[in-house]
């Protein structure tokens, strides 16, 4: 059965990185069945709703779906994107590769990234001109899933991200559950307050593995992360569901260079392999993994990697490593 991936550029330099993304798709000689659908700003701007019900619907039937970015809609966007499929887990993953000026040149980890509650649920309320309030939610039910998900992603071991020194009851919830979910697995497991993992990655990346985090914490260790590798143009994610997955790049829409030709598509080719690991492509995985490293290494760059490469140089060169 030909499996249908829905591809949804969305703003700035979606429209680029995404095309590019899904001609490396193709190049796998697979045969997907690709949908384009619309969302974003500029569905917006056409008086309609950011993110069309015939969009969500597609998600919501097609085996994955690979997402470029979204402007200022990005939350009316990527969020129910994520429900649509159900995402409970958000998978990044965040290394360095040979030929690119990372600050840390032995760094490897993946973050784990609860994908449904926390500061994220959407609970925000302006009380009067001078407040407003967010209410962060966190149950024992996301925390236990994520963490089964982490038990067979890291049966090894992995680290837990927290802040319930001052959070005693959401995050030590957290940190709680996931600790008890894997030592009834046999995982080993340790936790870091969240502010002091931030530091402990820019001095010591190499002594983590995999950290497993709330959602808000999950988002920004993984941008500093992205620092640290060599920025956002090389951090691909996976918003992972019991049927379904939602595959894109971490970083944003890049208005300051979108339509020049030059956005570095490595991210989102990246999500695309890890689409293909998620559907059971997993030969074909390795092998774009190993045309963007090999391309990595030996140029072309884009200009974000100090090269003068274009989008398009950059695709057709790991499309030939292919």
């Amino acid at each position: 059965m030909t499996e249908e991936i829905v591809v949804i550029p969305g703003d700035g330099i979606g429209q680029e990185v995404v095309p590019a993304a899904v001609d490396v798709l193709q190049a796998t000689g697979i045969g997907f069945e690709f949908v384009e659908a619309t969302a974003g700003d500029h569905v917006a701007a056409e008086g309609g709703d950011p993110l069309p019900e015939e969009t969500r619907a597609l998600v919501a039937d097609a085996d994955a779906t690979l997402f470029g970015a979204a402007g200022e809609s990005a939350a009316d966007v990527i969020l129910p994107l994520r429900d649509a499929v159900g995402s409970f887990v958000n998978v990044r993953p965040a290394r360095t590769y040979p030929g690119v000026d990372a600050v840390k040149p032995d760094m490897d980890i993946v973050f784990l990234r609860e994908n449904t509650e926390g500061v994220y649920a959407g609970h925000e309320s302006r009380l009067t001109d001078d407040v407003s309030t967010l209410t962060r939610v966190v149950s024992k039910s996301a925390s236990e899933r994520l963490a089964e998900y982490a038990c067979d992603y890291a049966p090894d071991g992995f680290t837990v991200a927290h802040k319930a020194n001052v959070m005693r009851e959401t995050d030590g919830l957290f940190r709680d559950t996931v600790q008890s979910v894997a030592e009834e697995n046999g995982v080993e497991t340790d936790a870091a307050l969240m502010d002091a993992l931030a530091m402990h990655l820019c001095l010591r990346p190499e002594e983590y593995e995999v950290v497993v985090c709330p959602n808000l914490a999950g988002d920004v260790l993984s941008d500093l992360a992205a620092g640290l590798v060599g920025g956002l143009g090389l951090l691909p994610s996976a918003n992972i569901g019991e049927e379904r997955a939602l595959f894109e790049p971490v970083h944003g829409t890049a208005p300051d260079i979108a339509g020049q030709g030059v956005a570095n598509p490595c991210a989102t080719v990246l999500s695309a392999a890890m689409l293909l690991d998620y559907l059971g492509y997993e030969e074909e995985g390795d092998a774009v993994r190993d045309a963007v490293e090999d391309g990595l290494a030996h140029g072309p760059r884009t200009p974000d990697l100090g090269g003068d490469a274009s989008t398009a140089d950059v695709t057709n060169d790991i499309i030939e490593r292919l």
